[in-house]
């Protein structure tokens, strides 16, 4: 039995991103943890309506993967960049110390959502083998809708490495996603179930499997 931990900046990453590995992983014993970096505030715009269906998707979400336990470190979604950096490498790290993850599921350096980008640093700041020899795999996700609109240069380029077979777990990963009623769309966005979908099975092709989610390998000690 394995500790997973999956970071997700922002509910529905861990889903778009790892949601079907998250749900192999359930089916073969092992702990998932989630870790949530930002919460939605009034302030910011977001109306009580809103904020308050997002804690019961949260809810909900927990329950159908049987997450171990969720931790919310309630950072102000989309002024990430706004929080010194000692800040939030000091609540991500004390969530890590905590739960001592074999493997982490993290986003994409280059997604073009500010907030990722900067969780990321933050995140791989919490990571380093002499503070943290629990680690043993950390592993790169892709995001629909962030990943794949990043500047078509070489260095902001997401190109896999690592492949998970979720044949069988794919019509499961495009229901939980569609908890977060306000995240989905009708084809052609981004977040619609036929993207999905298509992605899974595109991913999938490459592994010589059905449907699949792709990662890039940070990290491994073997």
């Amino acid at each position: 039995m394995k500790k997973i931990l999956s970071v997700a900046v922002h509910p529905d990453d861990e889903t778009l991103g790892c949601g079907g590995a998250l749900l192999k992983h359930k089916k073969n014993g092992d702990d998932i943890y989630w870790l949530i970096i930002t919460s939605m505030y009034l302030e910011d715009g977001w109306t009580a309506e809103k904020i308050e269906s997002r804690r019961e998707e949260i809810n909900q979400i927990s329950d159908v993967y049987g997450f171990t336990a969720v931790h919310c470190l309630d950072f102000p979604s989309t002024r990430l960049d706004t929080i010194p950096m000692k800040n939030l490498i000091s609540q991500i790290s004390k969530i890590i110390q905590k739960v001592e993850p074999d493997l982490i599921y993290i986003p994409n350096r280059s997604d073009i959502h500010t907030d990722h980008q900067y969780a990321f640093r933050a995140i791989m700041s919490c990571t380093k083998t002499f503070r943290y020899p629990f680690i043993r795999k950390i592993l790169m996700y892709e995001c629909l809708s962030e990943t794949e609109f990043s500047p078509a240069l070489p260095a902001d380029t997401f190109i896999p490495n690592v492949f998970v077979d979720i044949t069988g777990f794919l019509e499961e990963k495009i229901k939980i996603m569609k908890i977060y009623r306000d995240e989905m769309g009708a084809f052609p966005f981004p977040r619609s179930e036929e993207n999905i979908s298509a992605l899974a099975k595109n991913r999938g092709t490459v592994a010589g499997v059905e449907a699949a989610e792709a990662f890039v390998l940070l990290k491994e000690v073997i």
